[in-house]
């Protein structure tokens, strides 16, 4: 059975490492039948969150806010798979995607226990590191954030090793382990 997959990227980078993990991720999942949409958020208008928790009064529109966040509502509500792409900041994710994501909760707000949907979720990340340690915090906040959304993690690709844009390109396997992964949702 096909899945909807929704995939943030938080890179600003336009041709760089995350875009080439996602271009694999995409070109496995659709070739499994899956449908993709990805977000580009560099390239959004989305405002940060306000934690004015006045949200959840429309479906139609969830924030209080009107961003481009409008776009991505829709197609993060009907996902059954969320793909969180983002390159490493600080061992972290980008600041784009963490942006985005905390505007998800006027979803929450919909439901009177702020429950948030119940989703199958991946992390890609491309980093300049490329030891365990490196990956260890992002490692924490991927599991916790999962954890505690209720949300089933089906994947992880950590693509170490790549700073320069395109550097990933040189590195077939981790291509590969991204394309891999999209096709095994089913």
């Amino acid at each position: 059975m096909s899945k909807k997959i929704c995939i943030l990227n938080g890179s600003p980078r336009p041709q760089g490492n995350t875009k080439a993990l996602i271009a694999s991720f995409i070109k496995g999942a659709e070739a499994a039948g899956n449908e993709t949409v990805c977000f580009d958020l560099q390239k959004m208008n989305i405002h940060g969150c306000l934690g004015c928790c006045s949200g959840g009064k429309d479906s139609a529109h969830p924030c209080v806010q009107r961003d481009d966040m409008e776009k991505i509502y829709p197609a993060y509500q009907e996902a059954d798979v969320v793909v969180l792409a983002s390159p490493m900041y600080y061992w972290g994710i980008s600041g784009q995607l963490k942006c985005a994501f905390d505007r998800l909760f006027a979803i929450a707000e919909l439901t009177p226990d702020y429950e948030n949907p119940h989703k199958d979720c991946i992390l890609l990340m491309a980093a300049e590191g490329d030891t365990e340690s490196n990956f260890a915090p992002v490692k924490a906040f991927y599991e916790g954030l999962t954890a505690h959304l209720g949300w089933n993690s089906i994947g992880v690709v950590y693509a170490g090793g790549n700073m320069e844009a395109g550097a990933i390109l040189d590195k077939p396997n981790q291509l590969k382990e991204a394309e891999e992964l999209g096709r095994s949702i089913s």
